[in-house]
């Protein structure tokens, strides 16, 4: 069965480069058709030839900085963003533990607090699921678990305690890990950042800085569903109270917002943005736990609100209204994704560990969020073959694919949903020259990046293109504009796709979900010739009559 991405993608960039792929049922063998797309339709020869595979270690680090957290762009052109909170251990990877800091505002410079006298009734913190986009973060795992009404006599409305009917609506979000029994609850901290997350230092952009921290703000208790509220009065049916579909997490240390906040009213602290992010200079969202799930959320769309109630005189008569600030949190504030990793003892850490570039590896171990990657390597005599047959039997190279399997022997993961998704990359320079990356020529022309055949438990990454351009001898221009033959380069696959606009459009090469990819996959390598299933490149060609 084909996965349904490379449709997808083959429509996207047919619109995105223009390309003109012609549909015929015999094509001469020069041209790319409609064969390209349809998984062994292609008629002619086809030919494995072995290639080199082999781990890559990312050493657990990425760039994941606001920059990166984008998983594409809305119809308006604002950027949709998604990070990563929780912790899952299993046997192969080992434990992956995901955390956030971020940067806080006021929303205006010197806020007046509305008058005299301001004191803090209480603190949430909410947590709202990424934008469903076309390139797959999840509002939630399903429709909503259960709806719950009750009435309440009491609630403040202006001030006044007035009998409402509160409906809250429950949905699983979408987690990646252990779910269910004890392991479906994570009590969430929110501490106070000590350190200036300096944006324009490149240490603050990767996901392996650490920062120090002071003070507990709050903790909660996770159980995995997100909800929203309406509340609604009784005497008109009118709504006081909307919550958006999100967690709410009360701060227990309002003590530290009435210090650091209202009592700094007028005072150098809260003149302007530039003085309050070096006063108050974020806060860290992390887990207690080990070994629980990974679950996905919106930085852009975080929320931190302070109720507080302050001095308002009106004819003479001073009353206590409550009122809302809510701190600016996403925007231009710093942002980063924190991951840390325990890789002890683990397969994977053996298998990073002793790295066989020459004959490939054994397994090759795949995971997003800084974890390590596989590359490819088409041997150079396996080209000059494949530059024989097209010169000896004008033979016309219809498809060309790296077929690499899953093993699923060594880890599946049973517990959650998985979305598998990846980039292929050329590399220009090895080690992997982030500044440098280029797309596939396959990508830029409207071929798309892979298929999954689910039933043989394979992925056939597309490489057409990109080994007719080596076969016939084409030509770029290097960096001085002067034309080169187009190098044999080692192809490196990722886990994470491509991040678009609202029309497909891609954003750039480096512009993908890697930074919050919470799929792992273990593949299996190329060392061992006598696996039916070892890492190949399939080529199928034919020939003029």
């Amino acid at each position: 069965m084909t996965h349904t991405l490379k449709r997808t993608f083959a429509m996207l960039l047919l619109a995105i480069f223009g390309s003109t792929i012609l549909y015929n049922c015999e094509p001469d063998p020069d041209s790319l058709g409609e064969q390209l797309f349809n998984n062994d339709a292609a008629q002619g020869n086809e030919i494995s030839y072995d290639v080199i595979a082999y781990n890559y270690n990312n050493n657990d680090s990425i760039r994941s900085d606001a920059a990166r957290l984008i998983s594409g762009l809305n119809e308006s052109g604002g950027a949709l963003t998604v990070g990563v909170l929780g912790a899952f251990t299993e046997s192969q990877f080992g434990m992956q533990r995901a955390s956030y800091l971020t940067q806080l505002r006021m929303p205006v410079d010197n806020y007046d607090f509305n008058g005299a006298n301001p004191k803090v009734d209480s603190v949430v913190l909410v947590i709202k699921p990424p934008a469903n986009t076309t390139s797959n973060t999840y509002y939630f795992e399903g429709d909503s678990l259960k709806t719950n009404t009750y009435a309440k006599t009491d609630f403040p409305v202006d001030g006044v305690a007035t009998e409402v009917s509160i409906e809250k609506k429950i949905y699983p979000v979408r987690k990646y890990g252990k779910i269910g029994g004890g392991s479906k609850s994570m009590k969430i901290n929110v501490h106070e950042i000590t350190t200036f997350l300096d944006s324009n230092d490149d240490s603050f952009k990767r996901s392996n800085k650490t920062v120090s921290t002071g003070e507990l703000l709050g903790s909660g208790v996770f159980d995995g569903n997100i909800n929203t509220i309406s509340v609604t009065k009784k005497s008109d049916n009118s709504v006081v109270f909307t919550g958006d579909l999100g967690y709410r997490l009360k701060l227990s240390n309002t003590d530290f917002f009435q210090t650091h906040i209202l009592d700094k009213k007028g005072k150098p602290e809260l003149q302007d943005a530039s003085n309050f992010i070096r006063y108050f200079k974020g806060i860290r969202i992390s887990v207690d736990e080990t070994d629980k799930y990974l679950y996905q959320f919106s930085p852009n769309d975080l929320q931190l609100i302070m109720y507080y109630k302050y001095d308002k005189v009106d004819n003479g008569t001073t009353t206590r209204p409550q009122t809302t600030l809510v701190f600016n949190v996403g925007g231009l504030n710093a942002h980063i994704g924190q991951y840390e990793y325990d890789r002890s003892g683990t397969p994977s850490a053996n298998a990073l560990a002793s790295i066989n570039t020459t004959d490939g590896d054994a397994k090759l171990y795949v995971q997003g969020m800084g974890g390590p990657s596989a590359i490819v390597k088409i041997p150079d005599a396996t080209i000059a073959a494949l530059r024989d047959i097209y010169n000896k039997d004008k033979a016309g190279i219809l498809s060309a694919k790296i077929r690499v399997y899953l093993d699923p022997a060594s880890w599946k993961n049973t517990n959650s949903t998985e979305d598998r998704r990846f980039t292929i990359n050329p590399l220009t320079d090895t080690p992997v020259n982030f500044s440098k990356l280029i797309f596939t020529s396959d990508l830029t022309a409207g071929l798309g990046l892979y298929n999954y055949n689910i039933d043989k438990g394979y992925y056939d990454f597309i490489v057409t293109k990109t080994v007719k351009d080596l076969v016939e001898g084409k030509k770029e221009k290097d960096s001085q504009g002067n034309e080169t033959l187009i190098p044999n380069r080692p192809l490196w696959i990722s886990a994470g796709t491509f991040a678009a606009n609202a029309t497909g459009a891609l954003l750039g090469v480096r512009n993908t979900t890697r930074a919050f990819d919470m799929n792992r996959v273990i593949f299996t390598g190329s060392l061992d010739k006598t696996n039916a299933n070892r890492v190949q490149l399939k080529v199928t060609y034919a020939t003029k009559k």
